[in-house]
């Protein structure tokens, strides 16, 4: 999703930039609950330094000598970026999980609870970021930008960093949902990209040209997911029927994931400048509980996108996903009909696609600006959102 219009498009935007340095972008996880102090999960609060969570979970887990599953989280968050997480890990010592010293990764608390950690489990995060090659001319600007938000809410789309490097994720999820294993196959491994290193790119020319085992002894061993399927591909001698049953669940279902979040910022797009507004037939959200209801009387139920108790939704599509009614269903069936797709296409072997709503806008809580060796600028978001959303709309560049 390139050139996402702003949702403040009528205030210029401060530009400058963001992320030069990891310190200069903090994400603190707000925790759902706290741990109670008993129980066999430990969990740890660590602080890391250009480490993705998935690399920081790796580490934790070599150094403790056990699987990398017996490790939950909440969220994903930032490699580029210095961030405070909380993970739980089962079945160690608090006095282990102290012990640990790892480059990058800071332990900063550790206490016992009774559950593993899980995706959601937690109310959202806080947002520290400075903007370099500003002036301080600039914080006028930002403020205003940030109450327009406040009030409005911030458009919930999905970020680039949704899509992937290859920007293709959605691509890759479109396939699966069509079953179009051929086409997945060489999307996901070939079709070099001019950004991807030199051996990736000739790794990826040999699959264009169907030479599976010569790709396969070229392969980087980095990109490990890729090569499990090209291994399967190769003893099926480039047969793609059946290979992607070889791909984890937890992948496929990111794929699609992608897909669906891809169809979501569409319906965003027609929906940007009335996201404060309900449609008679909308699906409006309910913040607190996440449950969802088709609106009837929008009058009355204005009163409520007001005070940012609901908000309108749109479709995370999957099997069982409520569809809007009137004007906003037409638009989700809509584009349903542009992919040629049904909510049944989403019905995939060995996963469960249920589909959900997702508001199309997000509560930007505590904004604040000052002047501190930039521009710095700081918020709350609820878990889901992004935080490059917000500065998009501030910096417009």
């Amino acid at each position: 999703m390139n050139n996402i219009p702003y949702l403040t498009t009528d205030l210029p935007g401060i530009g400058g930039q963001i992320k030069t340095s990891p310190e200069d972008f903090l994400v603190e996880e707000i925790p759902l609950y706290l741990p109670a102090g008993e129980g066999q999960h430990v969990y740890v609060e660590i602080e890391k330094r250009h480490v993705s969570t998935y690399e920081a979970i790796k580490r934790i887990a070599h150094a403790l000598n056990i699987s990398s599953g017996a490790i939950g989280y909440a969220g994903l968050k930032d490699a580029q970026a210095v961030t405070r997480q909380t993970l739980s890990i089962d079945n160690v010592s608090p006095e282990a999980v102290t012990a640990l010293d790892l480059a990058q990764i800071k332990i900063l608390q550790v206490k016992r609870h009774r559950n593993k950690l899980k995706i959601g489990h937690l109310q959202g995060n806080r947002f520290v970021i400075r903007v370099r090659e500003v002036t301080p001319s600039d914080l006028p600007k930002a403020e205003a930008i940030l109450a327009v938000l406040s009030q409005k809410g911030v458009p919930n789309f999905f970020g680039e960093q949704r899509f992937g490097t290859r920007t293709n994720t959605h691509r890759l999820g479109e396939l699966l949902v069509r079953n179009d294993e051929t086409e997945f196959v060489a999307e996901y491994l070939g079709r070099p990209q001019a950004h991807e290193s030199p051996d990736v790119q000739a790794a990826r020319q040999l699959i264009d040209e169907g030479r599976w085992s010569e790709s396969l002894a070229r392969w980087p061993g980095r990109l490990s997911d890729e090569r499990w399927l090209l291994v399967a591909l190769v003893k099926a001698e480039g047969q793609a029927q059946g290979v992607c049953q070889k791909l984890s669940k937890k992948l496929k279902t990111f794929f699609v994931s992608a897909f669906q979040s891809y169809l979501f910022n569409q319906l965003l797009l027609q929906r940007l400048h009335s996201l404060d507004y309900l449609e008679k037939g909308d699906v409006a959200y309910i913040h607190h509980n996440g449950a969802a209801f088709v609106v009837e009387d929008t009058v009355a139920e204005q009163p409520r996108v007001d005070s940012f108790e609901i908000s309108p939704s749109g479709p995370m599509f999957g099997v069982k996903t409520l569809l809007a009614q009137g004007e906003p269903g037409q638009r989700e069936q809509a584009i349903l009909d542009e992919c040629h797709l049904s909510l049944d296409d989403f019905r995939i072997s060995g996963l469960k696609i249920l589909g959900a709503r997702r508001p199309y806008r997000f509560k930007l809580q505590q904004p604040k600006v000052w002047w501190e060796d930039g521009l710095m600028v700081s918020f709350e978001l609820p878990a889901g959102a992004y935080a490059t959303t917000v500065m998009a709309e501030v910096m417009k560049n």
